[in-house]
Parts: C-alpha cells; structure tokens; sequence
C-alpha cells in the first residue's frame, strides 16, 4: 500500500511539470536605453534615445533639476519662433519641457517612432561646463494634421555636471537655419 501510494505521489508531480521551466513573459514596456550620464557625450545619446523610445522620464532627465545642480534648466527658442507663439518668451524651463512632450506624444500613434539625426556636432569645454553644438533633422510622425512634422536647425546646448557628478543640460538654444520650422515651432505648436 505504501509503495502504490509512494508511485502514485512520484507520477503526480512528474506528470504535472512542476520541475519544468516556463517560457518568460513579455515585458510590458520596451525597455530603457538610458545610461547614467557620467560624460557629456552620454547626455546626447540619452537625448536622442528619450525622444526615439517616447520616453517623457529620460526625456526630462537629461535637464538640469535645480535641486542637484542649483541651475534651472531654460531653453532659448528661435527670434523667429517667439513672434509666432508668445508663449515661447516666458520662462521655458523642465515644467514648459514636460508639458509640450507629453502633449506631442499624445499625437504619435504607439508604432511610430521619433527620428532625431544630429549632423556636424562639436564639443567644446569651457571649464567646468560644455558647450555641444550640432544641426539637427527632427522627424515627429504626430497625427496632427495642422502641424509640420519634420522640424530643421540648429541646437547649442550648455551641459554641466552636477552634485552627483551626472551630466545635464542646463540650457538650449534654438537656432532657425533653414526654410523648414525649427524646434521652438514644435514647442510653439504643442506647448
């Protein structure tokens, strides 16, 4: 009786798989290409990968928070852009930042992807700061029919490091070098 009950409790557990391995589920989200900027050039990458996986988070934390850096983040758009949306003249900081990203990601259907290509990109130390400079080509698939969806200039960013010895932006400057909009339309537009 005790081996037919010992055989029946061994074809149980190895008949219900137990000590088998599952296949892993998929991830929910895609995950992050975000690297912890310990250099300027690892600011950038994360810039442009924020915006290519539509991510608002690392989007905002390649921004100066005044909290680690005592600087606040200001973006500096195109003369020809504060004309057109007023709003752009105030104070541009990471809140305007996060305000405008979001309302544009809002816009992208969720298979579309932003493209960022910076060309001709120096970066210059100026003691315990950078300054990176590049032209950029800034496609935006946004479902906007009103709205301009490739975007062209030029970018001057000032990077520092702050308390933690992370690299941000602490401000951008907006530069319209060319017929199509530039970036401070795209803010101007969605803000």
């Amino acid at each position: 009786m005790k081996l037919t009950t010992v055989i029946l409790f061994l074809l149980f557990f190895y008949g219900c798989d137990i000590f088998t391995t599952r296949e892993a589920e998929k991830p929910e989200q895609p995950r992050s290409n975000f690297e912890l900027a310990t250099t300027p050039n690892i600011v950038i990458n994360n810039f442009v990968n924020s915006l290519k996986d539509k991510n608002t988070q690392n989007y905002l934390a390649c921004l100066t928070d005044s909290s680690f850096s005592g600087v606040s983040f200001n973006f500096f758009p195109s003369a020809a852009s504060v004309s057109k949306y007023p709003s752009l003249n105030e104070n541009f900081g990471r809140k305007q930042e996060e305000q405008y990203l979001t309302n544009v990601l809002n816009k992208i259907p969720t298979e579309q992807v932003i493209s960022l290509v910076l060309s001709d990109a120096s970066l210059n130390q100026l003691g315990d700061s950078v300054v990176y400079s590049a032209k950029y080509f800034l496609s935006v698939p946004h479902n906007d029919i009103s709205a301009p969806k490739t975007f062209q200039g030029e970018l001057r960013f000032k990077i520092i490091r702050d308390s933690r010895t992370i690299w941000a932006i602490s401000s951008w400057q907006d530069i319209k070098n060319s017929n199509l909009p530039s970036w401070s339309d795209l803010k101007g537009i969605f803000y």
